[in-house]
């Protein structure tokens, strides 16, 4: 097939440029003509929370990647449309993951679609954002009728589709493996790197630190445990870019006196330092207070580190309980009995054990396999 993807790609930075990318190599290797339609400007500075949108080092060689579409003109969007509509690919693949992107996606896809050969494939992130706005739901309408199919990654975005009565054809498909980011490394010498203990034991919060994400539940579960008398010669590590102002937190973590106990790299990580932080991790703790699924789960399975996550939106079905990790009740006292029981006998153990039986759920190539199913369904 030809294939165009479009979404946030190099120089973008962040989880999504990674599946766009692994995904075009996929479906690349699988003799497909695949080039890929990013963004000459995604976010305007003053919406972006962030320090910076761009990764830094030499563009990908093994992708075709051009900068053509602008979120915040729209003849940019008419532009991008129309080379489509000339183009004919099989089969546009776009990102979908907050109604910003609504106006412009939507626009390009009708525009698209006129040819009356190409077909829309939505990979699904979100439909209603964490953070929601009144006109969440008629910018949603607006590009969700511009699609002739989806792929959603969890029973929670699928529930929220349907509130939408669309009759287009839907496929599951789990969040693919992160296994981007290299080999587990020698746990010693990545702590030397990171500056951190190698006598120490941590349990990592990792990713861009927003509110909906719950670190101040993390904090005071720490500070709880601490009280139990089980956080000798274990620390908190968190590790990831604050969206917005970090003085609530480190706040927080005076108030309570962990100064000690809690290690802050709040800064965005590279993914040459992303093996680092997770060989040094005992177990990762996404203690969220919403969610519909989370790339840190992935790149955790890929390490085989354990997980501790709360029972919100699609993280249950990614974190099968006391197998890979354990369901944590989204409340510090919650996050703090879930991190104690994972601390007893051999669970860590057991729980590595379990992510390696697990992680055949999350191929890239099972992924592609159901974008492939979708479109036969979407020409039918």
């Amino acid at each position: 097939m030809k294939i165009k993807f479009i979404g946030p790609a190099y120089p973008y930075r962040g989880g999504l440029a990674t599946i766009i990318e692994t995904l075009a190599r996929t479906f690349s290797h699988r003799g497909n003509e695949v080039s890929i339609d990013t963004f000459s400007l995604q976010y305007p500075r003053l919406l972006f929370p962030g320090k910076s949108q761009f990764r830094t080092g030499p563009a990908p060689d093994d992708l075709a990647i051009e900068r053509t579409v602008s979120t915040v003109n729209p003849l940019s969007w008419l532009r991008v449309g129309r080379k489509l509509r000339r183009q004919r690919p099989d089969l546009v693949v776009l990102k979908y993951w907050t109604p910003l992107m609504a106006p412009c996606f939507g626009t390009i896809c009708r525009i698209a679609r006129r040819n009356g050969h190409t077909k829309v494939a939505i990979h699904l992130d979100n439909i209603t954002p964490h953070e929601s706005h009144f006109y969440d739901r008629l910018l949603n309408r607006y590009f969700l009728g511009s699609c002739d199919g989806f792929i959603y990654m969890s029973d929670a975005v699928k529930a929220d589709l349907d509130t939408y009565g669309l009759d287009k054809p839907a496929l599951f498909s789990p969040h693919p493996l992160f296994d981007t980011y290299g080999e587990r490394v020698d746990r010693t010498e990545a702590c030397a790197r990171l500056w951190l203990d190698p006598q120490t034991e941590y349990v990592m919060f990792f990713g861009y630190i927003r509110d909906y994400k719950g670190l101040d539940l993390l904090i005071e579960a720490w500070a709880m445990l601490r009280q139990r008398g089980l956080t000798e010669g274990r620390k908190l590590l968190v590790v990831g870019e604050v969206y917005g102002d970090d003085s609530k937190y480190r706040d927080q973590i005076a108030r309570l006196g962990l100064e000690n106990e809690v290690v802050m790299h709040t800064r965005f990580v590279p993914d040459g330092e992303v093996a680092d932080y997770f060989s040094v991790a005992q177990m990762v703790a996404l203690p969220y207070k919403s969610a519909t699924q989370s790339g840190v789960t992935q790149v955790a399975y890929a390490f085989g580190v354990p997980m501790i996550v709360t029972r919100v939106g699609g993280l249950a079905e990614i974190v099968p309980d006391d197998v890979v990790g354990l369901l944590a009740e989204v409340s510090a006292e919650g996050v703090a009995a879930a991190i104690e029981k994972a601390w007893q006998g051999d669970n860590l153990a057991r729980y590595r054990g379990g992510i390696e039986e697990q992680k055949y759920r999350f191929s890239w190539d099972a992924t592609a396999d159901t974008i492939e199913q979708l479109y036969e369904q979407m020409k039918s």
